[in-house]
């Protein structure tokens, strides 16, 4: 079943053209990651999902449905974000937090229900940070902050997930652990999982598929071995970079040279070179 389509999506910012002609469908409980240089288009990509942005033209349905046509509040209860910042300056405790997450199912000033109450507890245990429930959220350290705003979209009940580099800024063992998380609760739940990587290795390690943006425009869409070969990241990165295949990560990407530098040296050689001649 397909839970996500994009038709002929386009985006612009006054005079800079962010997206054009983006199309690509997912299935449910696929984990698609996004990737790509800086300014191609990533994070405007998940804007215009989540309907931040309205995209100049194009059409994005979810479940058949196009979101043009929904409420903001329905797509609130399909739709759920974990930015790349979660900080918060609200004097809120980890729970109250997580209940944020229950917004879209209630009236204007009507408290959380006992029913709300017991969803976010389990998002919270599913994320492992039940245990931080009664400390102040800007207390926390930087990956208990990163479970416990995942933990306020899961309890937002959502059939899609957006995720915006959600390793940003953690330390090796919190990514492994919050991305491992997020791989088996997209699996248990049936949810599809779009998320921006900047790190070849963990979008590959973690993605069933991968999408490949520069400027604006999709260069591949397909599983990590079709999509991130040497090729590929020359065109898009303007690297050189061996790939190897792994047997636990599927594929290794080292990054060997930049092709800008590769070309400085060589033009360096060739006038070195010709000056001894």
């Amino acid at each position: 079943m397909v839970e996500l389509r994009i038709q002929k999506l386009s985006f612009r910012y006054d005079s800079i053209q962010a997206l054009e002609d983006v199309e690509f469908s997912v299935s449910s409980g696929d984990v698609v990651g996004i990737l790509g240089p800086n300014g191609s288009g990533k994070t405007t990509l998940l804007k215009t999902i989540n309907r931040t942005l309205r995209p100049t033209i194009g059409s994005i349905y979810i479940d058949g449905a196009n979101i043009e046509s929904m409420r903001p509040i329905d797509v609130a209860r399909k739709v759920a974000v974990v930015p790349q910042e979660g900080h918060t300056n609200l004097n809120l405790t980890a729970l109250e937090i997580v209940l944020l997450g229950r917004i879209p199912y209630l009236r204007p000033l009507q408290p959380e229900s006992k029913a709300d109450v017991e969803i976010a507890r389990r998002a919270m245990e599913s994320t492992g940070c039940f245990n931080l429930a009664p400390r102040r959220f800007d207390q926390l350290s930087g990956g208990e902050k990163r479970r416990v705003v995942l933990a306020r979209a899961l309890a937002q009940e959502p059939r899609l997930l957006l995720l915006d580099e959600p390793t940003m800024n953690l330390d090796v063992n919190n990514q492994i652990e919050l991305m491992e998380s997020i791989i088996r609760l997209s699996k248990e739940m049936k949810i599809t999982v779009l998320s921006v990587f900047h790190d070849l290795n963990l979008a590959v390690r973690y993605s069933d598929n991968i999408l490949l943006l520069k400027q604006g425009k999709v260069v591949a869409l397909g599983t990590p071995e079709a999509v991130v070969t040497r090729e590929n990241l020359r065109t898009v990165f303007g690297v050189e970079a061996e790939i190897r295949k792994h047997p636990i990560t599927r594929l290794t990407v080292t990054v060997l040279s930049s092709l800008s530098s590769t070309t400085r040296e060589a033009s360096l050689q060739h006038s070195v070179a010709s000056y001894d001649r």
